[in-house]
């Protein structure tokens, strides 16, 4: 006698939110940052009424009890997004405005640093015309908070705080959070809109929206989301046949964060497989273009800064070392010296081949596809580079939630009559 599945279902809930539940209360006794235990606060509640209500479901569903308006599973995910995500932004937004940005007190941070840094690097853009300072001509020790680790599209997120903040009411408005977060709503919406608005799975967002990593960074700094949110529009409009589009976007993705560069030849194949030659050249001269208008200006006015910030600083090797070091694989083993690091390295490479194998030897075929090697590249990536953090594990859950939504596009499409997910040249000779 097989499971009902509902129950199944059911069941796999409640053991996701009794683990986010689990993070949360721990974060609120143990967290260092001051943003961090406000949100574990706010998320207890979330995770909590997610908890009672799944186990609700499950009573009800036990006992063949009928359970109406709230029998729906998404309450547990609105729960978490108004608990989790929506009211300690909104707290940590005013609690910022008391002044403690800058300060060596993370107990005291209503925001995390990179959200001060890239409200910075937009002053200084629109002052020098760069977004990096020569931490070289500062006159004082460097600190890691003179860095601006990001590509010059990241500055984009803090032009309004630089243009229009100033008063308590217009910072407030303008805090470079509010900036990420609609970045990555208005990139959802984009992307089902492309999809042609397929159906959520909830697990979908429960990996992408409900995940203690998503909301905790929604609420105490958010530039991933933004980032991923764009990645996965770009995935959209390859998809889709809008390569060029596609080139666009991922160009201004890569120029915010390098992390994500490897989707450059996920999607590369992926184009070529469903769409032939033409659109991955069309993809790659949107890509090159975008890239070298976006990056030549701000590289010509100080170079040296600009490597300095964007390359050497996120890879280790700038005048200080980043604080990117969570204990990882790769952090672990680079920690035991020099050999270590060689080793972390070579690991990674060895990854980045079987993978590069994979997608040679079994190209994608869908958006789904695609997602799913992105993912477990970023994985590979995230685990064995010698200066990272578990922060940044935010991109493949993302990721793979995204995953599942394109499934369920591909899925419906595959349903109807005369329709399916085959390359439009295989489509073209099945037809003839």
């Amino acid at each position: 006698m097989t499971k009902d599945p509902d129950r199944r279902r059911l069941t796999i809930d409640l053991v996701f939110y009794t683990g986010c539940l689990i993070f949360a209360v721990v974060n609120t006794a143990v967290a260092e940052f001051y943003g961090y235990r406000v949100w574990a606060n706010f998320a207890v509640a979330g995770y909590g009424l997610a908890v009672v209500h799944t186990s609700w479901l499950m009573v009800a569903a036990r006992h063949g009890r009928p359970v109406g308006a709230l029998g729906s599973r998404w309450i547990g995910i609105g729960a978490i997004g108004l608990f989790a995500m929506i009211l300690p932004l909104g707290m940590l937004v005013i609690r910022r405005l008391t002044g403690v940005d800058w300060l060596i007190t993370p107990e005291s941070w209503a925001a995390q640093p990179e959200v001060w840094v890239i409200e910075r690097s937009a002053k200084l853009l629109l002052e020098n015309g760069t977004p990096y300072v020569d931490v070289t001509a500062l006159g004082r020790a460097v600190e890691v908070n003179d860095y601006t680790p990001y590509g010059p599209v990241m500055t984009v997120f803090g032009l309004p705080r630089a243009l229009f903040g100033g008063g308590p009411v217009a910072d407030a408005l303008t805090d470079a959070r509010w900036m990420f977060a609609l970045a990555a709503v208005a990139c959802v919406l984009l992307t089902l809109r492309l999809l042609k608005w397929p159906k959520i799975p909830v697990s979908a967002a429960q990996l992408a929206l409900a995940c203690p990593l998503t909301a905790l960074t929604w609420a105490v700094a958010g530039p991933d989301l933004a980032i991923v949110g764009l990645l996965v529009l770009s995935f959209a409009l390859a998809t889709t046949g809008r390569a060029v589009l596609s080139g666009l976007v991922l160009a201004l993705v890569v120029s915010a964060k390098l992390i994500v560069a490897p989707a450059i030849v996920v999607l590369g194949v992926l184009l070529i497989t469903r769409r032939g030659p033409r659109a991955l050249g069309g993809f790659a001269a949107a890509l090159v273009v975008t890239t070298l208008v976006l990056h030549v200006p701000v590289y010509l006015v100080d170079p040296k800064a600009f490597v300095e910030h964007v390359f050497r600083f996120p890879m280790g090797i700038g005048m200080i070392k980043s604080p990117a070091a969570s204990p990882l694989p790769g952090r672990l083993i680079a920690s035991l010296g020099l050999v270590g690091t060689a080793v972390s390295f070579a690991l990674l490479g060895i990854a980045a081949v079987v993978i590069l194998v994979w997608l040679v030897r079994r190209p994608p075929a869908t958006g789904s596809d695609a997602l799913t090697r992105m993912a477990v590249g970023l994985v590979a990536l995230i685990l064995l580079t010698p200066a990272t953090r578990y922060g940044y594990l935010v991109y493949p859950l993302v990721l793979l939630g995204a995953r599942l939504v394109f499934l369920s596009g591909e899925t419906r499409e595959t349903a109807v009559p005369g329709k399916g997910t085959a390359p439009p040249a295989q489509q073209s000779a099945t037809s003839s």
